[in-house]
C-alpha cells in the first residue's frame, strides 16, 4: 500500500481472503476487457433484444379476433330496424317479436336500435347458427328489474357502437327473476354466450345491481369509447376477455375485469393487446383466474383506493413472516393491481398501477418482456409465488413494503428502478392469499435450496429501507448493472443471502449499514472490494475509487447515510491497487448517483487497496473514518 498522511487505518483488513487459483486470475483479468462496458447499459442490443421477446411473445399470446368481431360496417340490405320510443318499440324487418316494453330477437342477423327505451329490454334468444348483430344507434335504454341488453341464447352476439353516436344502459338497484335460485341475468349487459363490442361510437353503462358488462362465455372489446360504472364487477368475461383496441373507463366497487372460469385451465385469462384503459377498483384492478398477458395499450389503474390505503409500516404488521399465533390466518378482501391464478406475462404497453395490496401478483408466474411499467404498492410491487423473469422493458417501483419477489428471480434485461420501505429485491417462497397479523397478502418465508437470484443483464436501481437484495437462498450475477442505496440501520444489510454469492461479471456498487454488510463468495471469478467506515457517512458525499495509474473505477454519491460500500467491476483485477477519495466532483454525467466518464478531482485520499484475493475488506462496522484526524492527501 502507499503512504497515507494523517489516516489511521486498523491494523488489519476487515476480510483477507485468499485469492483464488491463478487460473482464476487469469481468467478474470481476462474477462476484463470483454465486460468492461457491461456496467454501462448498451441500450441498442437491450431494445432489440426487448422487442424480439416482444414480438415472440405477441405472437403466441395475443387475443383472437376473426372477421365477425372486427366487422362494424353499418349498411346492409337486410337489416332490420329498432325505433324506440319511450315507453314503445316498433319493428321494422323481420327475425323479433314485440312485446309491450320488451323485443325478443329471435333470429340470427343484423339489427339497428335507435331511441329511447324506459323500464324495457331488449332480448336475444336465437336457436340459429350464425351471429346477432346489435347496432347500437344513438340507443339509451333502461331497466329497473333486469338487464336492458340481455342475451339469453346465442350463437354469438356482436354489439356495434355506431359512429359518432351516443348509447346509454342503465338498470336499477334490483332484478326481479322468475325463481328464488336464479342469480342470472346479473349485469346491465348480460350474454351466456360469446359477445363482442366493436365500432367507433360510445357506450357508457351504469350498473346498479351488479356488474356492468357480463359474458358467461367468451367477451371481446375490438374498439369505441366504452364507460362502465358498477356496484360489483365492472366488465366480465367469464372464459376470457380480449382488448384489441378502443377507450375504456371503469368505475367498479369490486374487480375492474374479472375471468373467473375455475374449471378449465386453458380459460379464465385476460388479453389486453391495445386501447386505453382507465380503471378504478374496489378490489382488483384485474383478476384472472389463470393468466393477465398484457402486449400493449395505455393502461391506468387504481386498486382499492391506492396505495396510501395500503399498510406500509412493518411495526404495524408485526415482525414480518411471524405470526402471534400461527394457526390463526384472517381472510381480507383482495386489494391487487393485476392477480392471476397461473401467470402474468406483459410484453408492451404502458402501465401505471396504484394498488393498496400488491401492483402485481400471481400464484405462479411473472413474465415482463416490454413495456412501461410504473408500480405504486400499499404491499409488494411485484409477487410471484414461483418465479418472477424480467428480459426487457422499464419497471419503476416508487413505493412499496417489497420491491420484487419471488421464490426464482431470473433479470436477463431491461431498467429497473425499485424504491421499498424493506427489500428491494427478495428471493423467498411463500404464498400471500390471506393475511397474518392483520397484513393484507404477508407471506411466509422460508430458507430453500431451490430459492435463487440470478442477475444476467439488464440495470438495477435499488433504494431499500430493508435489504437491498434478499435471497433466502443463492445468488448469481453474471452481467448487468446493480446500483444499491440500501438500510442504514445494522439489522439488514445492501446483500443479504443465505447461501452463496457468486458475481462473474456486471458492475455492483452497494452501499448500507455495516453491521450486516456481506461481500460475494470466494467462488466469483471477478473481484470486489468492501469498505466499511467507523461511523455513518452523510448521504451525498462522494466516493471515488481509480486505479494507481488514474484510471477511473468508480465514481458514486450515495442517496442516504451510509458505513458501506461494496463494489465489483472488471476493471478490479488480480494484482492491481485502488485508491480510495471521498469528497471532490467530477465532470461526467450523473445517474442514480453514478457518474459516467469525465475527469474526477479535489477529493481527499483515504486509503489505498492492494488487490490480491477475489474479495478485499477493510474495516469491521468500525473500519475507518473520511476525514477523520484531520483528513488525508487532496487529490490534485
Amino acid at each position: 500500500m502507499k503512504k497515507i498522511m494523517h489516516i489511521i487505518l486498523l491494523a488489519a483488513l476487515l476480510i483477507t481472503l485468499s485469492a483464488c487459483s491463478g487460473n482464476t486470475a487469469d481468467s478474470s483479468s481476462g474477462e476484463a476487457a470483454s465486460q468492461s462496458e457491461t456496467w454501462l447499459i448498451e441500450e441498442a442490443a437491450t431494445t432489440v433484444a426487448a422487442n424480439q421477446a416482444t414480438e415472440a411473445t405477441s405472437n403466441s399470446t395475443s387475443g383472437e379476433y376473426d372477421a365477425d368481431d372486427l366487422d362494424a360496417s353499418l349498411d346492409s340490405s337486410a337489416m332490420a330496424l329498432i325505433k324506440l320510443d319511450g315507453d314503445a318499440i316498433t319493428l321494422e324487418g323481420n327475425g323479433a317479436t314485440v312485446s309491450g316494453r320488451t323485443i325478443t330477437i329471435t333470429s340470427a342477423g343484423i339489427y339497428s336500435i335507435s331511441g329511447t327505451l324506459n323500464d324495457g329490454q331488449i332480448l336475444v334468444n336465437s336457436a340459429d347458427e350464425g351471429k346477432v348483430r346489435l347496432i347500437l344507434n344513438g340507443a339509451t335504454i333502461s331497466s329497473s328489474t333486469s338487464a336492458p341488453i340481455y342475451i339469453s341464447n346465442a350463437d354469438k352476439v356482436v354489439i356495434t357502437l355506431a359512429d359518432g353516436m351516443d348509447n346509454y344502459i342503465s338498470d336499477g338497484a334490483a332484478y326481479v327473476f322468475e325463481t328464488a335460485d336464479t342469480n342470472e341475468p346479473n349485469a346491465a349487459i348480460f350474454s351466456n354466450d360469446d359477445l363482442t363490442i366493436n365500432g367507433n361510437g360510445s357506450l357508457t353503462v351504469n350498473a346498479n345491481y351488479n356488474n356492468g358488462i357480463a359474458s358467461d362465455d367468451d367477451l371481446k372489446i375490438i374498439s369505441g369509447s366504452i364507460m362502465v360504472k358498477a356496484v360489483n364487477d365492472g366488465i366480465k368475461g367469464k372464459n376470457s376477455i380480449a382488448i384489441k383496441d378502443g377507450i375504456i373507463t371503469v368505475n367498479a366497487g369490486s374487480d375492474g375485469l374479472q375471468s373467473n372460469n375455475a374449471e378449465d385451465v386453458e380459460k379464465g385469462s385476460i388479453t389486453i393487446d391495445g386501447g386505453t384503459l382507465n380503471i378504478i377498483a374496489g378490489l382488483d384492478g384485474m383478476q384472472a383466474e389463470t393468466k393477465i398477458m398484457i402486449n400493449g395499450g395505455s393502461i391506468t389503474l387504481s386498486s382499492g383506493g391506492g396505495s396510501i390505503n395500503g399498510i406500509s409500516k412493518a411495526d404495524d404488521w408485526g415482525d414480518r413472516g411471524m405470526q402471534n399465533d400461527p394457526n390463526t390466518t384472517v381472510e381480507v378482501d383482495s386489494k391487487k393491481g393485476l392477480k392471476a391464478g397461473t401467470a402474468i406475462l406483459i410484453s408492451g404497453g404502458i402501465i401505471h398501477i396504484d394498488s393498496a395490496d400488491d401492483a402485481l401478483n400471481t400464484n405462479d408466474s411473472v413474465t415482463i418482456n416490454g413495456g412501461e411499467i410504473a408500480l405504486t404498492s400499499g404491499d409488494d410491487g411485484i409477487h410471484a409465488n414461483t418465479t418472477l423473469e424480467i428480459n426487457g422493458g422499464t419497471l419503476t417501483i416508487t413505493k412499496s413494503y417489497e420491491g420484487i419477489e419471488s421464490s426464482v428471480i431470473t433479470i436477463n434485461g431491461g431498467n429497473l428502478h425499485i424504491t421499498a420501505s424493506d427489500d428491494g429485491i427478495n428471493v423467498a417462497g411463500g404464498k400471500d392469499a390471506s393475511a397474518l397479523n392483520g397484513r393484507p397478502g404477508q407471506n411466509d418465508f422460508t430458507a430453500n435450496a431451490n430459492n435463487y437470484l440470478y442477475i444476467n443483464d439488464g440495470y438495477i436501481y435499488v433504494d431499500a429501507g430493508g435489504d437491498g437484495l434478499d435471497s433466502n437462498g443463492a445468488m448469481d450475477m453474471n452481467g448487468g448493472t446493480v446500483i444499491v442505496n440500501g438500510p442504514t440501520n445494522d439489522g439488514n444489510g445492501a446483500l443479504d443471502y443465505m447461501g452463496t454469492f457468486t458475481i462473474d461479471g456486471g458492475f455492483l456498487v452497494a452501499v448500507g449499514s455495516s453491521g450486516m454488510a456481506m461481500t460475494p463468495t470466494t467462488d466469483s471469478a471477478q473481484y470486489s472490494v468492501l469498505v466499511n467506515f467507523t461511523s455513518m457517512v452523510s448521504a451525498g458525499t462522494m466516493l471515488h475509487f481509480e486505479t494507481v495509474e488514474g484510471d477511473e473505477v468508480v465514481t458514486f454519491v450515495p442517496a442516504k447515510e451510509y458505513q458501506s460500500i461494496l463494489i465489483s467491476t472488471p476493471a478490479i483485477t488480480n494484482g492491481a491497487t485502488l485508491d480510495l477519495y471521498y469528497g471532490g466532483s467530477s465532470t461526467g454525467s450523473l445517474v442514480d448517483g453514478l457518474y459516467r466518464g469525465g475527469s474526477y478531482s479535489g477529493g481527499t485520499l483515504i486509503t489505498s487497496l492492494d488487490i490480491s484475493s477475489v474479495v478485499t475488506g477493510l474495516g469491521s462496522g468500525g473500519g475507518m473514518m473520511p476525514g477523520g484526524g484531520g483528513g488525508g492527501r487532496q487529490r490534485p
